[in-house]
């Protein structure tokens, strides 16, 4: 382990020009307030909202030191996108999550926490243990999120209560050697780190956190997404 840890923060946006000004004063507060060296990766795929040019006034105000930019040139894949941040990452511990507010940065500073008290491998946000919840969701996205879980947990068996969450710590060279091995590029993507981890012999811990629907803009699951999810976890049955 390096002496001074340093938070590489990896941000896929799409469409999150609302958001994102918040969220970077949010991740900013929790950092300082820490006393945690961090910087944030923003993997933008070329918004049609204009979210990386209110990413470059942060990169301003921020200064190029704390936000690095690295647009691609159109919608190539939530997978993809941590794929490619991840080379720009001068971290030795990085953290996913999502641009739309779901993911709040005030949990950072307790996944931070727990991976220091075990020296675990990953840290994993739950909405499924303890006092996390999901809130601003109907009846029908509920089951739904709740329906993948279970199906993933009684075939994988992964060790995790929320196999499909996308707020998760790393080691660096721990999310290397997974993503090195990990095929799927889409809404899977998350699901696949999470169990081939586990067939790695990589430790992993949960922090509750409380998941809340978008503040803007609209949600990107749908009919195709959650076909792909299914499929995805019958693959890894054969695989892992």
């Amino acid at each position: 382990m390096f002496p001074t840890a340093k938070y590489s923060v990896l941000l896929p946006t799409y469409n999150e020009r609302r958001n994102l000004p918040v969220l970077v004063w949010l991740l900013h507060r929790t950092f300082t307030e820490n006393n945690l060296n961090w910087e944030l990766i923003i993997v933008d795929d070329a918004s049609p909202d204009g979210t990386l040019q209110v990413a470059q006034q942060l990169q301003k105000l921020y200064t190029p030191h704390r936000i690095i930019l690295k647009p691609r040139a159109g919608k190539l894949g939530l997978g993809t996108a941590y794929v490619y941040g991840l080379q720009y990452a001068t971290g030795n511990f990085v953290i996913i999550m999502d641009a739309d507010f779901s993911h709040h940065p005030k949990f950072i500073a307790s996944m931070v926490h727990t991976q220091k008290t075990a020296d675990y491998d990953i840290v994993t946000g739950t909405r499924y243990a303890g006092d996390g919840g999901v809130y601003g969701w109907d009846l029908k996205r509920k089951m739904i999120s709740r329906g993948a879980n279970l199906f993933a947990d009684t075939a994988l068996r992964p060790g995790v209560s929320d196999l499909t969450g996308s707020f998760r710590l790393y080691k660096r060279e721990v999310l290397q050697n997974v993503i090195s091995v990990t095929e799927s590029k889409g809404y899977t993507f998350q699901m696949e780190l999470i169990v081939r981890a586990k067939s790695m012999g990589y430790r992993t811990a949960e922090v509750p956190i409380s998941f809340v629907d978008r503040l803007y803009g609209e949600s990107k699951l749908g009919q195709e997404e959650i076909v792909e999810y299914a499929k995805g976890v019958l693959k890894l049955c054969l695989k892992v």
